[in-house]
């Protein structure tokens, strides 16, 4: 097993407190928005210390993919570790994106490869050929954008916007009508979001001139006058404060408000459209850095190829239950073979051994890592010992660790220090995905946060 140093990236959205405060640490001042775990090339961890063969995660991988990742996620993955988690603290709302199919990154990218584009140009697309599904656990409460709604309630909530702009007495604008009855023509409902997507997405003076008289109206009309839909014309509200007069404002009346709770995950698939606003959660994905942007942001947004990946059909939160095995593991398992998630809760319990005893007596129960191939594990409270027949790890809070597919079985156990404690500890690891998981008993417990 290897500790990890891992790269923290200071994006603009990113919060000023939320990573400091789960931590327990100081705050750096400055907005620490992903802490990214693993090896993309990107920001691979560090291996601390450095061992012979490599300094940071992507070589020492590099160097025995078989031993590292096992023979089959060796073969299948080219010998690259197929996931990538990360800690992601948004302070503030983060773009509106979606993220290609396989396929799709493979052609963007070899298209912008022949075109001789530079891989870290603004304009560029695509900067690696692979997909990028990802899922979000919360650890705390956590505000997003996911998925299309069904138009008719897209049409109800632009409709709330226009009684809200004809109140103050001002015109209505007449793209913003043309909405309304495009979203209740009857038309089949991904072909409704499509056309009202493309308008509001072109950014041109019509568009911002609808972002501008919505958001004055519904800055000025109260909750009251909002009602059923005042959460999320609210939202149209704060964003525009964000980003005035940017499409994503208007685009964010068409999808799903989503309010997630510690403990609740979501998965987005490729052609998911999202924006997460605020909150602290553990992001998992696949090895990819392909974003393609529909709003919410300055940097560059290619509506054509954009237009090309979205899936415009609506559905409601794709949140993601956990299922537990038959060893009591609690994971969440999204429809994809680069990763899985397991929330690993180590509670103290006190042993029953008599009076007298002290509360040195306390122990955790043991938890079975899975290991599906490589793993990665994260510790967000108390200290942890991983142990394994080659030798025992600790890791304390914000600690991260490899451990290679060699090196199994491995089991998560309470540290005698956290077991001193009331708040036990809490992990997570992130390992290749599987089908080899039981089904959830609708009896199995909900673990709480």
């Amino acid at each position: 097993m290897y500790l990890l140093d891992n790269t923290l990236r200071p994006y603009a959205w990113g919060s000023l407190t939320a990573m400091a405060e789960l931590f327990g640490r100081e705050p750096s001042g400055s907005p620490e928005a992903e802490l990214w775990i693993g090896a993309h090339p990107g920001a691979p961890s560090a291996i601390v210390p450095p061992v012979p063969a490599a300094r940071t995660l992507d070589e020492l991988i590099a160097a025995d993919p078989y031993q590292m990742l096992g023979p089959e996620a060796a073969d299948t993955y080219a010998g690259v570790l197929p996931f990538l988690a990360k800690v992601l603290a948004a302070g503030s709302p983060l773009s509106l994106q979606v993220h290609p199919t396989q396929e799709q990154a493979r052609a963007g990218f070899a298209a912008e490869e022949a075109a001789g584009l530079d891989r870290g140009a603004p304009d560029r697309n695509y900067k690696d050929q692979n997909h990028k599904p990802e899922m979000i656990f919360a650890l705390t409460p956590f505000e997003a954008l996911c998925g299309f709604r069904e138009p008719d309630e897209a049409a109800d909530i632009f409709r709330a916007a226009l009684r809200a702009i004809s109140a103050r007495g001002t015109e209505v604008p007449a793209l913003l009508s043309w909405a309304v009855d495009e979203l209740s023509s009857g038309h089949p409902a991904p072909d409704r979001l499509q056309a009202v997507f493309r308008a509001l997405i072109s950014d041109g003076n019509e568009v911002r001139e609808a972002v501008r008289v919505t958001a004055e109206a519904l800055a000025s009309a109260g909750a009251d006058a909002l009602a059923p839909y005042a959460r999320e014309l609210e939202t149209a509200v704060e964003l525009n404060a964000y980003y005035p007069g940017d499409p994503g404002v208007l685009l964010s009346l068409l999808l799903n408000r989503a309010s997630l709770q510690p403990g609740q995950a979501v998965y987005l698939p490729a052609g998911n459209v999202h924006a997460y606003l605020s909150g602290l959660g553990i992001e998992v994905m696949a090895s990819s850095d392909n974003v393609l942007r529909g709003g919410l942001t300055p940097k560059h947004v290619d509506v054509a190829e954009l237009l090309k990946t979205v899936d415009f059909r609506p559905l409601g939160v794709p949140v993601l239950e956990p299922v537990f095995t038959q060893m009591g593991q609690e994971l969440y398992r999204p429809p994809v073979s680069e990763f899985s998630l397991q929330r690993i809760d180590l509670e103290q319990r006190v042993q029953d051994q008599g009076e007298g005893h002290s509360p040195a007596s306390m122990s955790g129960s043991d938890v079975s890592v899975l290991q599906n191939g490589p793993t990665v594990v994260i510790v967000v409270r108390g200290t942890i010992v991983l142990d394994s027949p080659k030798g025992d790890l600790v890791l304390e809070t914000g600690q991260s660790a490899f451990i290679p597919a060699a090196e199994a079985p491995v089991i998560a156990k309470l540290s005698a220090h956290s077991a001193q404690h009331d708040d036990g500890a809490l992990a997570f690891a992130v390992t290749v995905g599987s089908a080899d998981v039981d089904e959830p008993s609708p009896d199995a417990p909900r673990l709480a946060f």
